[in-house]
């Protein structure tokens, strides 16, 4: 299974929408807040290239992108895949 990283937001509707879909494909993720540790955040724009909105996902260490990114790759039939697939050593 893959693994799963969400940097979030408790206040971030589309945090919840994107870990809503995750849920429902039994994937399970790792959450970090970013309003709880603001630290984070700047580890997270480091890794999602500079972008500074929540939800930012990674699968298996790849930016898949924010709530939308996420909901797209579900409509072209790739998340599923992706959330099957072991990560890489």
């Amino acid at each position: 299974m893959a693994v799963i990283e969400i940097y979030s937001s408790p206040i971030c509707g589309f945090c919840y929408r994107a870990k809503s879909l995750l849920d429902q494909k039994g994937a399970a993720f790792k959450e970090i807040n970013v309003l709880m540790d603001p630290g984070r955040k700047k580890e997270m724009m480091d890794r999602a290239g500079g972008r500074h909105t929540v939800p930012q996902i990674f699968i298996n260490n790849m930016h898949i992108g924010g709530c939308d990114e996420l909901y797209a790759l579900d409509r072209a039939g790739n998340l599923d895949t992706m959330l099957a697939q072991e990560p890489l050593s």
